[in-house]
């Protein structure tokens, strides 16, 4: 992805942050970021592909992200915790990319966005399942719910938590915010 095109997704994540999915039109783009239309064309033939390449754009960052901070030699809690303060620093650093998860009927515009939004929710089980059973394994994590479902509790209060700083326009520290929800849910699978 060229410099221009990752600026063209992350207008395109504030509009979606701002108007939905049906005040992204190329013509609002293009206001946001002072071009023409046909210059936005030059990079992405539609919509469709801006949606799709930020979506992208989320599934390798994110893989690569978790690739680095998760490490054999550290106890699950240490990677479970060092997973999830990578995605609220990246969400930090760039609020309008997690708007675009979000967006209202997003999931409805296309098969093509469904499976964006699918491949980052597989990639963040990727690295989450691992980390959930070594712990049970190692008898650090609860084993009176099954690691799927620990997952599905996991993945739910992190979007959730995700989704109040979106609605509250990004206004607290995600950061803080969310090392306190990690904390809560350490509480919730450890045995110790």
């Amino acid at each position: 992805m060229t410099n221009r095109q990752l600026e063209i997704i992350e207008a395109a994540g504030k509009i979606l942050s701002i108007s939905g999915v049906s005040g992204l039109t190329i013509k609002n783009l293009s206001k946001e970021m002072h071009f023409s239309e046909s210059a936005i064309y030059r990079h992405f033939k539609s919509k469709e592909e801006i949606i799709v390449a930020l979506l992208e754009y989320l599934t390798e960052n994110m893989d690569a992200r978790y690739a680095k901070a998760i490490s054999v030699e550290q106890p699950p809690e240490e990677n479970f915790k060092t997973l999830f303060q990578s995605q609220f620093a990246f969400f930090k650093e760039h609020p309008y990319f997690v708007v675009s998860v979000f967006s209202d009927g997003l999931m409805e515009e296309s098969e093509r966005i469904n499976e964006a939004i699918l491949k980052i929710m597989m990639t963040k089980m990727k690295y989450l399942m691992p980390i959930i059973m070594a712990g049970q394994q190692r008898g650090d994590f609860t084993n009176a719910i099954t690691s799927e479902d620990i997952v599905n509790v996991v993945m739910g209060t992190l979007r959730l938590q995700m989704f109040k700083w979106r609605v509250a326009n990004f206004e607290f520290d995600i950061v803080r915010s969310g090392d306190n929800i990690i904390h809560t849910l350490l509480t919730l699978i450890t045995t110790k």
